[in-house]
């Protein structure tokens, strides 16, 4: 049996990323989610072990000295975002691709352990301005977080070139079209 490859979308918060994905999911049977490792709370209607593993930062911390991730960042003090290798080596051994919805961060950092088996994309907003927008109508931030999330947006965005594809997502349709051909061409 073929080993699946590695898809990795990332994104500023906001940009679609995760309908992206997610649309991927219910649209191919060939991939398969990766589910990361988290420490941040769970959001309404997030399931652990379907949207993350959610942990505790005390056991996260022992993860990343067991060398469990194939990468992991700390976004925020105590609040951890990581994947795990075993995560990536079930879904691969099982001939499934594996699909991410990571940061920028991680998502280039898979790239570079998985090289040639790994394919980037980078799902870019129509605008600052609109992603702001998307993040404040989601309603999910405090004010705080939300400057937090948009000062990190800028420079996310900085870092699209370094990614195999850039997605615009300025119409959903059309970003989902795109998404479904991208997967497929690369799988096959």
């Amino acid at each position: 049996m073929n080993k699946g490859k590695l898809i990795v979308f990332s994104a500023p918060s906001g940009a679609g990323k995760t309908t992206l994905v997610k649309h991927a999911l219910e649209t191919l049977d060939n991939i398969q989610f990766s589910i990361s490792c988290t420490t941040r709370d769970k959001r309404e209607g997030e399931v652990d072990g379907k949207d993350y593993y959610y942990i505790t930062p005390e056991e996260f911390k022992e993860k990343i000295a067991n060398d469990e991730f194939v990468e992991y960042e700390e976004v925020y003090t105590n609040n951890f975002y990581g994947t795990l290798k075993s995560e990536v080596e079930r879904i691969t051994e099982s001939g499934k691709s594996v699909v991410f919805d990571i940061d920028v961060i991680g998502g280039l950092n898979i790239k570079k352990i998985y090289a040639e088996q790994c394919l980037t994309v980078f799902v870019h907003p129509p605008s600052l301005e609109t992603l702001k927008e998307r993040l404040i109508s989601r309603n999910t931030e405090s004010e705080e977080k939300l400057k937090q999330r948009i000062d990190k947006a800028g420079i996310e965005m900085e870092t699209a070139p370094k990614f195999d594809i850039i997605l615009m997502n300025d119409d959903l349709d059309t970003a989902k079209k795109e998404t479904i051909e991208i997967i497929q061409n690369f799988i096959s």
